[in-house]
């Protein structure tokens, strides 16, 4: 239910195939409603789920891209402390001066935006507003959170840009408008459960949105205005997308209408980790609607450097998957430093 009934924020997608965003991350359309809210003294709240100043640096001479030594995604470059960091196992290192691949000097550049590039961009734009960021990175404790939750309330921020720390779970009787920068982050990945979470994190994030006497408006960009989680929070009807997302659901025999298990087979030898997989999928015995896919490098191939395969079983809903597992690899012992881990109904899939 609505926080005290108050109405929900009027929903509207700005489609960015309509326009290309040249000079920053928030479309014309966006800016122009934020300033007339700036104008009648209202808070708004710049969502996006990403930390940092951008999801990774490329070189413009060569186009490569620096990757964790570790973890086979992207460093993250945060500008505040001019560092790029993995967000999975913490390795960190300086800015670089020179590109690692060619060696070209002041080539190097921000690609994609992170809320710090956001709030850059806002303070360019409003430099008379007061900014905050709201991440893990900046909220680092109970201390830091309260503080920044008693600002809000008392009107000491203008311009809130926040992660999902933000979404859900906070009161801000100030804050009328919230800008989604981009519904599409959590769409992608190959996750069954990517809609669901999307339209959940975005109908929380936007129901910081009006939550007093001031009625709330919420702005999504996104470059799949068609797609039904958007149509979806347009018409704040719950109730048909998880009717949408059932039947789609039912069609593939996902869950809850089948079952999953994913096997990871992962070690600091890629060349032994993938004999392993390969080993235990030769293996596989034939099962009556069983379907076994893979092995497949896992989507994150390395993480924490371990090199990660993964098999994924696909099972009709009256399948005993667990005695299909302990029949096929109870026995399967760890060697040579390759571990095998099973996770049965995964909710993770990367």
């Amino acid at each position: 239910k609505r926080y005290e009934n108050y109405p929900l924020p009027k929903t509207k997608i700005i489609n960015l195939n309509l326009e290309k965003l040249k000079n920053g991350s928030l479309s014309k359309e966006a800016i122009s409603i934020s300033k007339s809210y700036l104008k009648k003294n209202n808070q708004i709240l710049f969502f996006l789920n990403r930390r940092g100043y951008a999801p990774f640096l490329i070189c413009k001479k060569c186009g490569f891209k620096h990757v964790c030594p570790n973890c086979s995604i992207y460093l993250t470059y945060h500008k505040s402390i001019n560092k790029l960091i993995c967000h999975h196992c913490g390795f960190s290192k300086r800015f670089p001066n020179s590109c690692e691949d060619c060696g070209a000097e002041g080539q190097l550049t921000a690609s994609g935006p992170g809320v710090e590039r956001v709030a850059e961009e806002a303070r360019n734009r409003w430099p008379k507003a007061r900014i905050e960021i709201a991440s893990s990175d900046t909220l680092s404790g109970p201390s830091a959170i309260q503080e920044f939750i008693r600002a809000m309330v008392e009107g000491e921020i203008d311009i809130a840009v926040g992660t999902q720390v933000l979404a859900k779970g906070h009161h801000f009787p100030n804050l009328t408008l919230v800008g989604i920068v981009d519904g599409d982050l959590g769409l992608g990945g190959g996750d069954l459960r990517a809609g669901e979470r999307s339209f959940q994190l975005l109908t929380q994030a936007s129901g910081r949105a009006g939550r007093a006497e001031r009625p709330g408006r919420a702005l999504i960009q996104t470059h799949q205005p068609d797609h039904s989680v958007m149509q979806a929070l347009i018409s704040g009807d719950r109730d048909a997308f998880i009717d949408a997302e059932t039947a789609a659901r039912k069609y593939t025999k996902l869950p809850p209408f089948g079952r999953l298990a994913a096997i990871i087979i992962s070690g600091r030898d890629s060349v032994e980790s993938e004999r392993m997989a390969r080993a235990i999928a030769k293996s596989a015995p034939n099962y009556d609607d069983v379907r076994i896919l893979g092995p497949a490098p896992a989507p994150i191939a390395q993480l924490r450097g371990r090199w990660r395969w993964r098999l994924l079983v696909m099972a009709a809903r009256h399948v005993d998957v667990q005695a299909v597992l302990r029949d096929w690899i109870g026995e399967t012992i760890s060697r040579g430093g390759v571990r095998v881990t099973i996770d049965v109904d995964p909710y993770n899939f990367m």
